[in-house]
């Protein structure tokens, strides 16, 4: 089954250690290709694959957009495009269902706090007292306070209709859609 890394290509040599991000379900379980390894169990592992990946043109601000688990290559993305020098502007839009599925919070937040990028993080459900941030889904308005420039390079991971939305609402704010790289699941 496929997975997305989560971790830049440095993170992996640095710490020999690379992260993916699996979807838990209501109950809790973990994905049933996986739930039978246990810590330390040896895992095959083929590629990557695919074509979505980091534009080569550093110069370009760029949007990362990502819905759930879509957040995992964009994370891996988002984090080789900050250890280079003098990385063009960068902003995630991240929307979850809930405030606890924001995954890798602590490190987004971490590099917002630093200045080096700019968050904005919605949940789509209504939790009273545990979140005070935005709530519903991911908009026009949104992404009009969030997109850097039209000339931004603008990643957009997520559920299908998510992604096709988002890509539908850039197009509406200038975004010419060869500024737009998308990957769905």
């Amino acid at each position: 089954k496929p997975y997305s890394i989560a971790s830049a290509p440095w993170e992996v040599s640095r710490t020999v250690v690379m992260q993916l991000l699996l979807q838990v379900d209501d109950i809790g379980a973990l994905d049933p290709h996986l739930e039978l390894a246990a810590p330390g169990t040896p895992l095959d592992i083929e590629g990557p694959f695919g074509t979505f990946g980091l534009p080569d043109q550093a110069e370009h601000p760029l949007l990362f957009v990502a819905g759930g688990t879509g957040i995992a290559p964009l994370r891996s993305m988002l984090m080789q495009r900050v250890a280079r020098a003098g990385a063009a502007p960068m902003t995630v839009v991240y929307s979850a269902r809930s405030a606890d599925e924001l995954a890798f919070r602590a490190d987004l937040d971490a590099l917002a706090h630093a200045g080096r990028i700019r968050g904005f993080f919605t949940v789509t459900r209504d939790h009273p007292g545990t979140w005070t941030g935005r709530q519903g889904r991911i908009d026009e308005g949104l992404l009009r306070e969030a997109l850097p420039s039209p000339d931004a390079r603008c990643l957009v991971c997520g559920p299908q209709q998510l992604v096709a939305n988002v890509r539908g609402l850039l197009g509406q704010l200038g975004v010419s859609d060869e500024r737009i790289l998308t990957e769905h699941y």
